[in-house]
């Protein structure tokens, strides 16, 4: 996630330069064949290239709708990912008690309330490297991966996940889970299994086991809704064809405004301030259509995205005070002073 209160012009630029080069080629020729060779004919009304540019901003519109709503509802959801975490740690550290335990437990009580935190903690690991492994239908060029790289999003290895649950869970526990496909699955049905063992050794009853699961299914239901996002793209159809508009129309507009600057009172050299005219207008409309194009996938490793690791920090942060922790693991700071992970 960008930090900064706007982004800067220059990065902003280079960003969309795959643009700006083959548009003021495109208008110079159109513009010198226009005035130089004397194919004055070269030249469109105004009125349909008019028609189409807001035929096309209403669609970037609609696509616009689409992208951000995709990208707010993902962060949303690790907005709730932090406040259901942060009542799991509760109802951990005040719910599981020895208090109905009929004979002394074998496991003291502070390493169960660890055990169940941590494996918490593991989930959010194993759930960001799942969201961040890559689609077909994600930007996946050379250079966006060496952004990834720059910002600690490009290894999603099984031998990255494994090393950084490793202090959290037991050493069966991992190899167990590093056999299974989602990872994340499995670490929820484990805090399952684990608190029906609870119950059965007293340290829980059945209401309190109850409120506990009830927990189990929201965290469920967040990862679910995560995958949804992660799963299933902005229709193709949908995308592809707005691309397809933005790029008709920028291969039109140099005849348009050719023919509006040429028709004036004013002197025939005005005709040549068509290439800027048609450089920045091409720009502005390609630079809307590639922002909402990078939006629509929150969860790429990117700039755009939700901020999993800084909000996955957060929350073991909190979890770990509540276990009565002193040495804690520090906020993740921001990447080069403007994004945050």
């Amino acid at each position: 996630m960008y930090t900064r209160r706007r982004f800067k012009l220059i990065p902003a630029i280079m960003w969309t330069s795959e643009v700006l080069l083959p548009t003021i080629l495109w208008s110079s020729a159109v513009t010198a064949t226009h005035i130089l060779g004397g194919f004055e004919w070269l030249r469109l009304p105004a009125l349909p290239v008019t028609v189409l540019g807001t035929a096309v901003a209403f669609y970037l519109g609609f696509k616009g709708n689409a992208s951000y709503e995709r990208l707010w509802e993902a962060r949303k959801i690790w907005g709730g990912i932090v406040n259901t975490s942060r009542t799991w740690g509760t109802f951990v550290t005040t719910l599981v008690t020895d208090q109905h335990c009929t004979t002394p437990p074998q496991t003291p009580l502070a390493e169960v309330h660890r055990e169940l935190v941590y494996r918490h903690v593991a989930w959010l690991a194993a759930l960001r490297v799942q969201l961040l492994r890559p689609k077909s239908w994600e930007h996946r060029e050379p250079w966006n991966d060496n952004f990834r790289d720059a910002f600690g999003t490009l290894d999603t290895s099984d031998a990255r996940l494994q090393a950084g649950i490793a202090p959290l869970l037991q050493t069966a526990e991992v190899d167990m889970l590093m056999a299974r496909k989602n990872r994340a699955t499995q670490l929820v049905q484990r805090q399952g299994e684990r608190l029906r063992d609870l119950l059965f050794e007293g340290r829980i009853e059945d209401f309190r086991h109850m409120q506990l699961l009830a927990i189990i299914e929201e965290l469920y239901t967040l990862q679910g809704k995560c995958e949804r996002i992660k799963n299933f793209p902005l229709p193709r159809q949908y995308s592809t064809a707005n691309h397809w508009f933005v790029v008709i129309f920028i291969t039109m507009l140099p005849f348009a405004l050719v023919g509006s600057f040429h028709g004036t009172d004013l002197p025939e050299a005005y005709a040549w301030a068509t290439i800027p005219a048609s450089v920045v207008v091409s720009w502005v409309f390609y630079m809307w259509d590639r922002v909402l194009d990078y939006s629509e996938n929150p969860f790429e490793g990117l700039i755009n995205d939700v901020p999993m690791g800084a909000l996955s920090r957060t929350i073991e942060i909190d979890l770990r005070e509540m276990l009565g922790e002193a040495t804690l693991p520090p906020p993740l700071p921001l990447i080069n002073g403007e994004v945050m992970m």
